[in-house]
């Protein structure tokens, strides 16, 4: 029996962002991000290729703005794409926990893919941005990502002294947790007292 595809697909435009996202969970990682952030391409890069969930994401925002309606709706996007691919989310392992350095930085995120979104963001930054990326937006984007997948999602700022590595580590350790909680299970059931999420 062929093997389903775990893809997702999202056109998005609003009158302040415009965005495509195809998102493939067994893609092995091929990330092709554009955004118009420098930093935040390479915080999408670093969840792509990382987690091994191939991702397409072309973005058009109001940067003139700032880039807020650019990065969240961006995690509007990539959640509901995470989501569809996902279907009931059985079959899956669900649960994934990880904590990656990142020199002297360390993140730990914990996640549940239950279809009961909720965010618990624990990361303090020291400046307000790194290039065109507003630090504040890390929690922003997670939480889109997270209730628009119907994600229980955890993160987590152990220590760390420069923001790159501290954003970058939060963004690698989500990646790694995800890439193990969408492993398939061995007999394709939902891991669920219940039977369904």
């Amino acid at each position: 029996m062929a093997k389903i595809k775990r893809c997702g697909e999202v056109v998005r435009k609003t009158k302040e962002t415009d965005i495509f996202v195809n998102l493939d969970i067994d893609g092995q990682g091929k990330a092709e991000i554009d955004t118009g952030i420098g930093f935040f391409d390479h915080m999408l890069t670093a969840l792509s290729v990382h987690s091994g969930i191939s991702m397409t994401v072309k973005v058009k925002g109001d940067l003139e703005v700032d880039c807020h309606h650019t990065i969240e709706d961006t995690g509007i996007a990539l959640g509901q794409a995470l989501g569809q691919a996902l279907g009931a989310k059985s079959g899956i392992v669900r649960y994934g926990t990880a904590y990656i350095p990142m020199d002297e930085s360390l993140a730990m995120s914990s996640l549940d893919l239950s279809n009961r979104p909720f965010l618990v963001f624990n990361c303090d930054f020291t400046n307000q941005s790194c290039g065109g990326y507003d630090l504040c937006m890390t929690e922003e984007f997670f939480r889109a990502f997270a209730f628009n997948s119907g994600m229980t999602l955890h993160i987590n700022l152990l220590y760390g002294s420069n923001d790159h590595h501290k954003c970058e580590a939060v963004y690698k350790a989500v990646a790694h947790a995800l890439k193990t909680a969408v492993e398939e299970n061995s007999d394709g059931s939902t891991l669920s007292t219940k039977g369904v999420l």
